[in-house]
């Protein structure tokens, strides 16, 4: 099975936004600003359903 780089890129793309939210989300709350902390973790949730559909359509890829 073999992958292509563009699914190989657009998978660390979205592996590093997951990182800047988890990131943002730590900061705000260390700063108390609840608002943002609920934002940035709504993001970082909804990152992981385009990740696994990535995950899906490059791995049908031949």
């Amino acid at each position: 099975m073999k992958r292509s780089y563009r699914g190989v890129i657009l998978l660390s793309i979205v592996l590093f936004l997951n990182i800047v939210c988890t990131q943002q989300t730590v900061n705000a709350f260390f700063y108390d600003k609840h608002a943002t902390v609920v934002l940035f973790a709504v993001l970082n949730l909804a990152l992981f359903p385009v990740a696994v559909w990535i995950y899906r359509r490059e791995r049908d890829v031949k």
